[in-house]
């Protein structure tokens, strides 16, 4: 029998598995498939986009300039006109290419090189590069690589990464700021380590030229909001009145989100009255998106419906998120036709659909298992030009998972090789997830190494799923271990702040 791989070189399935009948979906999901009505209703949705505008409502949108964030990438430019090529002509770039491959400078290619790894969130890859980088004779350190470089770790789960970084600036006698403060604090902030983060603020407080600003209290309060942590954010209001630092729009969503993820909506419902009252930190669309998400990822649809109207009467226009957090509530619901007269609304409004619309809808097919239309989806998607990340391969794997398909989860993962998908937590946790429904436990052990490898840190979710899978078996001697594996990851943890403390003067009368 021959074995099938996946793009980190193991196979995923037993040969018992893969010789199933790859189109045999005979599984208790298969109750939830749309009912024709529905499924012409979602299909409606993915008609051609209008080619002109011939709404007043169409004509006002599109002369607004949208500004995408992480995850939202549109479908065409923002000043695309139909009819007229907006491409650089074949011959300037032909010349650009000549004077490219012309030239010698070492300098040019380490720089792109590094900040292309910066730009695909490839954290490991990009410290390869800067190491390169400083042992090259031309090089200068400069604020601004480190600061995307701490961002970079931060958000890809490596704080401590982040302190070493930020030690090796130091070493290389660059003043710090209180922009890179900042980052190494969200850095800490990112992955829930307040103490920590906490001792970074101490430590700009003694620094003249590392004052916190309005956005170093922002990157604090979010921190403690996650935690639930909330009568420091009330002291930190304090202080941040106490410094005349004026809390913005950005602090109060910040909090606002935090007591509705809460269910605190009688302090939701003040914050709210008081952005209304005031005059320097107005609710605007992102206000709108978080009260959205609050109701919506309770699956309270009447009361996120309710709210939507009551921001259009305050003045405020929906965006391209806005219409995202609909659809994903609808679909999580199950409430097709709604989010497909959603998607049609966007298009007859010209708000291009994006990676995180086709993401949510993705992960509503694949919630249910429901292969076909997800991978209809997909390949929408692509035809669009829409780039993938790294939530569209995981709501595929666990889609395939969900229908039973787990050859296709194998193809899945090598195509998110292919196109290079970041390979987060969250990835791994989708195929360890997989080869626990196949029952595989050996290949889970194998992506389990693999992740480790890659310097991918588990988390709880990861620690369940393959608890789970032992105690099924009944192998209470892989539960033992990996829960003894499980606290020497956090006694490590704890040593690393611990010594990192003490090296930043922390335990120090």
């Amino acid at each position: 029998m021959t074995s099938k791989y996946l793009s980190f070189s193991s196979s995923l399935l037993p040969s018992s598995l893969i010789s199933q009948n790859p189109n045999n979906n005979n599984n208790k999901n298969n109750s939830n498939k749309l009912k024709p009505t529905t499924v012409f209703l979602v299909r409606c949705a993915f008609a051609a986009p209008q080619k002109s505008g011939t709404t007043n409502s169409s004509a006002s949108s599109s002369g607004k300039k949208r500004h995408w964030k992480q995850g939202e990438y549109p479908g065409v430019s923002e000043t695309f006109i139909p009819g007229i090529s907006k491409k650089t002509p074949i011959k300037n770039v032909k010349k650009k290419l000549d004077r490219k491959n012309k030239a010698k400078a070492w300098v040019n290619t380490v720089t792109e090189t590094l900040f292309e790894r910066i730009q695909n969130k490839q954290w490991l890859q990009a410290l390869e590069v800067f190491h390169m980088l400083r042992e090259q004779p031309f090089y200068q350190p400069k604020e601004g690589t480190y600061i995307k470089l701490l961002v970079l770790l931060g958000r890809s789960g490596q704080p401590h990464q982040a302190r070493q970084l930020f030690d090796t600036m130091v070493e290389e006698e660059l003043d710090p700021s209180s922009e890179l403060y900042t980052a190494l604090l969200s850095a800490y902030c990112r992955n829930g380590l307040i103490e920590e983060a906490f001792s970074t603020f101490d430590k700009m407080k003694t620094l003249p030229n590392c004052q916190p600003d309005v956005f170093t209290y922002s990157t604090l309060i979010k921190a403690c909001v996650d935690a639930l942590q909330f009568d420091l954010v009330e002291s930190l209001y304090k202080e941040m009145d106490e410094r005349q630092i004026t809390p913005n729009t950005v602090t109060q969503n910040i909090v606002l989100s935090g007591y509705g993820r809460a269910g605190k909506f009688d302090e939701m419902e003040k914050v709210l009255s008081g952005m209304l009252e005031s005059t320097t930190c107005k609710p605007d669309v992102w206000t709108m998106n978080i009260i959205l998400s609050v109701f919506g990822n309770m699956g309270q649809i009447d009361m996120m419906e309710k709210w939507y109207e009551k921001f259009r009467d305050f003045g405020i226009e929906p965006e391209t998120r806005t219409f995202n957090i609909l659809i994903g509530a609808y679909g999580k619901k199950r409430m097709y036709d709604k989010m497909s007269t959603v998607m049609e609304y966007m298009r007859k409004l010209q708000f291009p659909w994006t990676t995180s619309t086709y993401n949510n809808v993705i992960e509503a097919f694949a919630d249910v298992g429901d292969a076909k239309h997800m991978e209809c989806t997909f390949e929408q998607m692509r035809t669009e030009g829409m780039r993938a990340d790294t939530k569209t391969f995981c709501c595929l794997i666990n889609g395939y998972a969900n229908a039973g398909l787990f050859h296709k989860v194998i193809s899945s993962v090598q195509l998110a090789g292919k196109f290079e998908i970041p390979e987060n937590t969250s990835f791994y946790n989708s195929v360890i997830s997989a080869c626990a429904k196949a029952e595989d436990l050996i290949e889970m052990e194998r992506v389990f190494k693999r992740m480790k490898d890659k310097k991918c840190l588990p988390n709880s979710t990861t620690y369940s799923i393959m608890v789970e899978a032992y105690r099924k078996e009944g192998m209470n001697d892989k539960i033992y271990y990996l829960e003894q594996e499980r606290q020497e990851l956090e006694i490590m943890a704890d040593t690393t702040r611990n010594d990192e403390d003490f090296e930043s003067g922390s335990f120090v009368d």
